[in-house]
């Protein structure tokens, strides 16, 4: 029989709707699986088994247990913190549980033609499970949690080939723990602007971004045509640029977030975007020249473009009319994206020779 209590509880969360899909939310992906159980791993076949071996030992199993610091802690926070708090923990949980969906299925589909690499996905799925489970829980704090299995039915799945599932992963797990672990940092030296107690969990919880990403890293090193020749280095300076902008974009329109870390936006995003970017160049060929103060002018017209959008799709006007306001907005985003992605890159080789 089911305690009372339990049933009471189980009321009293109610079920978030997902926010609506935009060129700025979490994506779920599918790929070729075929292709992907068809890969040669012996160009690199050692580090990979090592990595492999790394994730076996699933150093943070006991990590993500839930205390006593949980109790009565969404109740200290006020309205406006409460609602950019929760619209963090659920983009971060669309986030997670897509990268679970993502390495579920691969480790499902190429078990048995590619062991090692359904292994590694394995691995890396139950990591990402662990993390969107625990952030589903803290949503439950406020009284919702995202139904996850309506996520999987409904959502729109992108498809990627595999190589572009590389470069989009690598990134987003690499500047997943240089996210985590500055707010991390940032909290620890300042521990009257920790809100919530989720992030005494992140030192640890990067570890796992920071894995995830080796990981990526080794995959391509055993293809090297992901990272070798011109078509390829193009194809990352795309990842990088669409990665970075949409991060800072986001970020600086959700800044009221990062206040209530004692954060500002744009200090953090350069930061974090300046770490990536050189990490990045341990295994991309070129990476972006964000030290060129033209970079970032770009970026803050694409955030001004993007708040006359939001403003746009907020205003009564007819449809019409909002089209008319968009339509210079998105066309001045589009010259502002080429623009930055024909700003001369930097050669990884130059940048940085120790680790090359």
């Amino acid at each position: 029989m089911v305690p009372p209590t339990a049933v009471a509880e189980a009321n009293a969360v109610a079920t978030k709707d997902p926010v609506k899909d935009t060129i700025l939310t979490p994506r779920f992906y599918t790929t070729d699986f075929d292709a992907m159980a068809a890969m040669d791993l012996r160009p690199n076949e050692a580090e990979l088994e090592a990595i492999c071996e790394e994730f076996r030992k699933d150093y943070n199993r006991h990590h993500f247990v839930r205390n006593d610091d949980f109790d009565g802690a969404a109740d200290k926070l006020d309205p406006e913190t409460r609602r950019v708090f929760v619209e963090f923990l659920e983009q971060s949980c669309t986030s997670e549980f897509s990268g679970f969906l993502l390495y579920k299925e691969l480790s499902r589909r190429i078990k048995q033609q590619n062991p090692l690499l359904a292994e590694c996905f394995a691995h890396m799925a139950r990591d990402e499970a662990r993390h969107a489970g625990f952030l589903n829980k803290a949503m439950s704090d406020f009284g919702m949690q995202l139904d996850l299995g309506f996520l999987t039915a409904n959502k729109d799945y992108t498809f990627f080939q595999p190589k572009f599932i590389f470069y989009a992963t690598y990134l987003s797990e690499k500047i997943g723990y240089w996210r985590y672990i500055a707010i991390y940092r940032h909290l620890e030296k300042n521990p009257e602007s920790k809100i919530f107690p989720i992030f005494n969990y992140f030192e640890n919880w990067c570890q796992d971004e920071n894995r995830h990403g080796d990981f990526f890293d080794a995959l391509m090193k055993s293809q090297p045509d992901t990272v070798r020749g011109p078509i390829a280095k193009l194809w990352c300076r795309f990842f990088l640029l669409a990665v970075f902008a949409t991060m800072y974009v986001r970020d600086v329109a959700r800044k009221e977030f990062y206040e209530a870390l004692g954060l500002d936006a744009r200090t953090y995003d350069k930061m974090v975007i300046e770490k990536t970017n050189e990490t990045t160049a341990r295994v991309f060929p070129v990476v972006l020249d964000v030290n060129n103060p033209k970079f970032w002018t770009r970026l803050e017209r694409l955030v001004e473009n993007n708040a006359a959008l939001e403003a746009a799709d907020r205003s009564s006007s007819p449809a019409p009319l909002k089209l008319l306001k968009k339509l210079p907005r998105w066309i001045s985003n589009g010259a502002e994206m080429a623009n930055l992605f024909l700003m001369s890159p930097i050669d990884s080789a130059k940048f940085q020779p120790a680790v090359r």
